[in-house]
């Protein structure tokens, strides 16, 4: 070998090690999480709704520059369970929260953000929290108490109650920002960036009044669904837009604690509007129609603001040039209904509650503009986090890392069918309580209360509206009687005890 190539050879030899070095020298990636609260994944255009209700192109661009999966499934359709599961990586029987009406977060369980604080992150929770106890593990804490305002909110900032002016997704981004520009720059960083939008009653930014120029939407295929072909549980529930919506929902009257300067901007805006609503004296489905308009104008003023959030934190992130080794995940607490089968909310097994959208960027690691169809849940966000940070995951945490997914990799074993289980009853909604199993094709449900024990099955090829329950068709026979085996697999598998405790209900326990 001439000298020439010999010192070639051994400069690659050292570029090479040093590129090896380099990247196990490489220093945790941080982790930027940035949760909605009721954020259905129709509402974001990544996910391609055919109403194309709006454009968010600081969410869609974590999906086109990271992985956006299709089948993101929450264990509990309601807010506080699902942050209790997404914390400890448990199912509710496990972590203890059921309820948004009688839970409180154990705050003594293990969860990631700790396990991620031992493990030398700074950690901070920033927005609305919702689970009652004290945040724990967490060096900051910024946190909305309970449900939190949408105008001039009062916060509880490290135990103390602070009060603030302001839109308050604008100041959930605004403390985000400031803490990361003000953190311990020697330490990876843990960022829980938790809004309260677009959670009811929908009050849009002053600046976004107006947003949609008074657009009119298309209505989904099943506003007026009669819920026929379904059982019991469908029929007697309590979360129609034609009902169920009141007035401070269709901004008949305004959301509290606005300003009198504010009130003005607020009432220019509203006040033409709902008196010509009042003389036109709308009943039966004109009456639905208006509502759903007003709740599309509502619901998708408050996810402009939180997309806008989304861009200003990814535009720090460049600036601060912390993009490159930053995990950033976009997700919400579970689906949301909007029209679909005349209701608002969530809680069922259905595809509109129980998907939720979930949006993962990781340069380096996370494959940019894929899309996943795999079966994935917020119980896998903590193994997915902790897994990242090179942490040793708890072994009675029930999920699985993403990881493996975000790289183009399906596991051989990774999950064929999921188990969901919703406990909430009677109040606020009147949605029975129920359990069940989905796969990629069915969804076999049931239904328990006092006066209802239904099993009822759902063909998503054939009926991807769920509109009829094809339980008793012959043909399913074999179906069923798998699907039951699968449920009763993974009850046991998940520890799901065979009686569920009275107080999961929510409802006052008489000792």
């Amino acid at each position: 070998m001439s000298r020439h190539n010999f010192l070639f050879a051994m400069s690659a030899i050292a570029l090479l090690n040093g590129h090896a070095h380099a990247a196990q020298s490489k220093s945790p990636p941080n982790i930027v999480f940035i949760f909605s609260d009721d954020h259905a994944y129709q509402a974001i255009s990544a996910y391609g709704d055919p109403r194309k209700l709006l454009e968010t192109p600081n969410i869609d661009r974590i999906g086109r520059e990271g992985v956006r999966f299709n089948r993101c499934l929450v264990t509990n359709s309601i807010c506080g369970p699902s942050r209790a599961t997404i914390l400890t990586g448990k199912y509710s029987h496990l972590n203890g929260f059921y309820n948004n009406t009688n839970s409180r977060f154990d705050a003594s369980q293990t969860t990631f953000p700790k396990l991620l604080k031992a493990a030398g992150y700074q950690t901070a929770v920033i927005g609305k929290w919702h689970l009652v106890s004290t945040p724990a593990g967490f060096d900051e804490w910024h946190i909305l108490p309970g449900q939190g305002v949408y105008y001039n909110p009062p916060m509880i900032h490290n135990g103390k109650r602070v009060e603030h002016q302001g839109y308050t997704t604008d100041l959930i981004t605004d403390f985000s920002i400031d803490w990361l520009k003000n953190r311990d720059q020697s330490k990876p960083f843990l960022l829980m960036c938790q809004h309260k939008a677009p959670h009811r009653e929908w009050s849009p930014a002053l600046r976004h009044l107006g947003h949609d120029k008074d657009r009119v939407y298309t209505e989904p295929a099943t506003l007026f669904d009669d819920y026929s072909g379904r059982g019991k549980a469908e029929h007697d529930q309590d979360m129609t837009i034609a009902k169920t919506m009141t007035a401070t929902d269709i901004k008949l009257t305004p959301p509290p604690r606005l300003t009198p300067e504010q009130l003005k901007v607020w009432n220019a805006y509203y006040q033409p509007r709902n008196e010509l609503y009042k003389k036109a004296q709308f009943t039966g489905q004109d009456a639905v129609r208006w509502k759903y308009q007003r709740y599309m104008h509502d619901y998708l003023g408050c996810v402009k603001a939180v997309d806008e959030s989304v861009g200003r934190i990814l535009a720090y992130l460049d600036e601060a040039k912390l993009a490159d080794n930053t995990i950033v995940v976009y997700a919400s607490d579970q689906g949301f209904y909007l029209g679909e089968h005349g209701w608002f909310d969530k809680r069922w097994i259905f595809e509109e509650s129980v998907r939720t959208p979930l949006l993962v960027r990781w340069p380096g690691v996370a494959q940019a503009g894929a899309v996943r169809n795999e079966l994935v849940s917020n119980v896998d966000f903590a193994e997915t986090f902790l897994q990242a940070a090179n942490v040793s995951i708890p072994a009675d945490f029930q999920g699985a890392s993403l990881i493996p997914l975000l790289k183009g990799e399906t596991p051989a074993d990774w999950r064929k069918s999921f188990y969901y289980q919703y406990y909430e009853y009677p109040q606020p909604h009147h949605v029975r309580p129920h359990y069940g199993v989905i796969t990629d094709r069915y969804k076999l449900v049931r239904f328990e209360s006092a006066d209802v024990n239904d099993w009822e099955l759902f063909d998503l090829k054939n009926d991807p509206a769920e509109l009829k329950n094809v339980i008793a068709t012959p043909e399913n026979a074999a179906t069923v009687a798998e699907l039951k085996t699968e449920v009763a697999r993974l009850r046991k598998e998940l520890k799901v005890p065979d009686q569920t405790p009275p107080e999961a209900s929510g409802q006052k326990v008489v000792k």
